[in-house]
């Protein structure tokens, strides 16, 4: 008897029956554009054997002005169908299913070619569109059509026509963007005309056998969006132009609301997905911030959808679908939306990867395979890079002994956890424990490793992380540690907090938050976000309502720019959006004078000031722990250096796990 009866049902998809209720949603990963088609198969074929009911490629750009850049892949030459067909013919061979998006970005292109349905420059490219005449939307139209027949040569079970998120069809479908008054324009229906062509047209194309999927927003968040009466309406004529299957997308790129990020609560979305479904005969599939199987059974036997789509969680464990249906929920390593090593490196031109799984998308490049010679290997340090070493040496056959002074695993992952929008970090915390047990390795916590303890080990790796840098600031005996305050140190109601990088941000925030996090609550996330009723507002945008700051806090920088510069390219705005609206007051270009009785004297621009706050919390960077490698090397004893112990930027989790999995996988 399974615990998960509904997500692991058989599902039918137009011809199509797959074994479970999960789908790998789209991700751009960057591997098509890679060039090497064997690390593309793998990285799918490693999903597919994973038990995934369907899979969705990456966008794949029917024509050159459509790709999200220069050079994004596209199906344009035969050669390009055959270098598929090694994708798909691996993913079949492992019994999986595989569909391929089809991407036209419109005004989100970032190229000087990019078109929509007006001139209306987007405010995430600095390329303003060329307005399509009828003769370039049929040329659009003919091109999507195209790439979806290649699919289907180059060996796909169907397609997903990309609707949503504020690409080239979601562009034609709202007056945001659209201010055309011909055929095209105007009215809903004729804004609405290129989706449900397209989709007739790729129906009429591909026949009634293969999946075609049609992702459409539910909930645009961008002001003059949709209406809800507008998304039945697309819903209901997408569904009589063939589609197989409703697939829902939450939000354009350009809002200013997030939707996939970590403190963003789980399932947030799900609702409008339920209010969807009985309005349209076909399936409909729920996304967005969806990470474990108990959260898709729940809207699954709810009646919330009919399946649920994953993306992000598929890069942390391949294996989610298989170890849900062994009974092993507990072992699947887990997406904490942390967007560092996926949706930044995306945005950045960079290889998707994914913190907690540096594996993903080099399967091929980094393997962990049994070792020849057994080694003692001795690992001091149990934050994310020591534990992640000592797993990973151990699983392949070494024996390993892990230190740490601390009485529990984790490191400063638990003081991460503690961050209100970062509970996720309790289930990875949680799962490294587990895995670190499982895998064989001796723990001994509560023990500071010395030299006499690391003799006779046959590879000793320090990964002791870092300790807080000394600002050197007049009075700052008298200021707390960000350490202190995290472990629940006593602040008061006015704090100043030095040091604007990520700790810094952090520490704002967990100061200023109320005795609930919103990320646990999503009907207070909604309204201190401005997430609003569809029904009510066009884009479903409302005014936003932020609980008052628990306290009254400046963030300071001596950097003179404006703090948060150095954050995640995908999330930075997120958290400097979260502290403006409790108020935060954000400074760079700051000189510490002193600390004394009466607050933090300051200057700014030539001009001195006092803070009159009760508290102050050093957040002013770090520096590597290196004290035992300087014992060590002193004795004369080699030693490995991975995690903040080698280099201490900020509290740098995806670095630190790369480094211990790509030593362990070399020991």
């Amino acid at each position: 008897m399974t615990a998960y009866p509904h997500l692991l049902a058989p599902i039918t998809l137009g011809a199509v029956t797959l074994p479970n209720r999960v789908m790998m949603g789209s991700m751009h990963t960057g591997l098509e554009e890679s060039g090497d088609w064997n690390r593309v198969a793998e990285f799918y074929a490693t999903r597919a054997r994973g038990g995934v009911g369907l899979m969705v490629t990456g966008g794949i750009a029917p024509n050159r002005e459509g790709g999200v850049y220069p050079g994004a892949a596209g199906l344009f030459t035969g050669k390009d169908i055959a270098n598929h067909r090694i994708v798909t013919d691996r993913v079949h061979d492992n019994g999986g299913r595989i569909a391929m998006q089809i991407l036209h970005a419109g005004r989100y292109a970032y190229s000087r070619d990019c078109v929509s349905a007006s001139a209306v420059k987007s405010p995430i490219s600095p390329f303003p569109p060329r307005e399509l005449d009828e003769e370039g939307i049929e040329t659009q139209i003919a091109d999507i059509v195209t790439a979806a027949t290649r699919a289907r040569e180059a060996g796909y079970d169907g397609v997903e026509v990309m609707g949503s998120e504020g690409y080239f069809l979601n562009q034609f479908l709202v007056t945001h963007v659209n201010r055309r008054e011909d055929r095209w324009g105007g009215s809903y229906e004729n804004r609405m005309r290129l989706p449900v062509e397209v989709v007739r047209r790729v129906r009429d194309a591909l026949g009634p056998e293969a999946i075609l999927i049609y992702r459409i927003s539910l909930i645009d968040l961008i002001p003059d969006g949709s209406t809800w009466q507008e998304v039945v309406t697309l819903a209901r004529a997408i569904e009589a132009a063939g589609a197989s299957v409703l697939n829902t997308g939450i939000g354009w790129h350009e809002a200013r609301v997030p939707t996939i990020a970590t403190s963003v609560p789980r399932a947030a979305f799900a609702h409008l997905t339920g209010r969807l479904r009985p309005e349209v005969g076909i399936p409909v599939i729920t996304s967005n911030r969806i990470n474990s199987p108990e959260v898709a059974e729940t809207l699954l036997a709810a009646g919330m959808a009919d399946m649920v789509s994953m993306a992000r969680p598929f890069l942390a464990d391949p294996e989610f679908v298989a170890k849900a249906a062994r009974g092993q929920a507990e072992r699947i390593a887990p997406c904490i939306a942390c967007n560092q090593a996926c949706l930044d490196h995306t945005f950045s031109g960079k290889m998707t990867s994914c913190l907690v799984n540096p594996r993903a998308c080099h399967e091929t490049l980094l393997r962990y395979e049994p070792t020849d010679v057994v080694k003692r290997v001795a690992v001091v340090g149990a934050g994310p890079a020591g534990m992640t070493c000592a797993m990973i040496a151990a699983e392949r056959g070494h024996h390993v002994v892990l230190f740490d002074r601390a009485t529990e695993l984790g490191g400063q992952l638990n003081l991460a956890k503690q961050v209100p929008g970062k509970e996720e970090f309790h289930g990875l915390v949680d799962w490294f424990a587990g895995e670190v047990a499982r895998s064989g390795v001796d723990i001994r916590l509560g023990q500071e490793a010395g030299v006499e303890d690391l003799r006779g080990f046959d590879e000793v790796v320090v990964a002791t992380g870092v300790l807080p840098r000394d600002p050197g600031i007049a009075g700052q005996d008298r200021a707390l540690g960000y350490i202190d305050v995290l472990r629940g140190a006593k602040v008061g109601s006015r704090v100043a907090v030095i040091g604007a990088g990520g700790i810094g941000f952090d520490v704002a925030e967990f100061l200023t938050a109320g005795p609930t996090s919103p990320t646990l609550h999503p009907e207070e996330w909604r309204r201190e976000w401005g997430v609003g009723d569809p029904a009510l507002t066009p884009g479903g945008l409302a005014e936003p309502e932020p609980e008052p700051p628990a306290r009254e806090v400046w963030l300071l920088q001596r950097k003179p720019e404006k703090p948060g510069r150095g954050l995640g390219k995908t999330t930075g705005w997120i958290h400097r959006a979260a502290l403006a609206a409790k108020g935060v007051r954000m400074q760079g270009g700051v000189s510490y004078l002193s600390i004394g009785a009466d607050g933090l004297r300051i200057a700014r621009d030539g001009v001195e000031e006092l803070l009159p706050v009760e508290d102050v919390v050093l957040c002013s960077g770090q520096v590597p722990a290196r004290g035992l490698l300087e014992a060590l090397t002193a004795a004369g004893i080699a030693a490995h250096v991975i995690g903040g112990a080698d280099v201490a930027a900020e509290l740098d989790a995806k670095r630190a796990i790369d480094q211990g999995a790509r030593l362990a996988a070399t020991l």
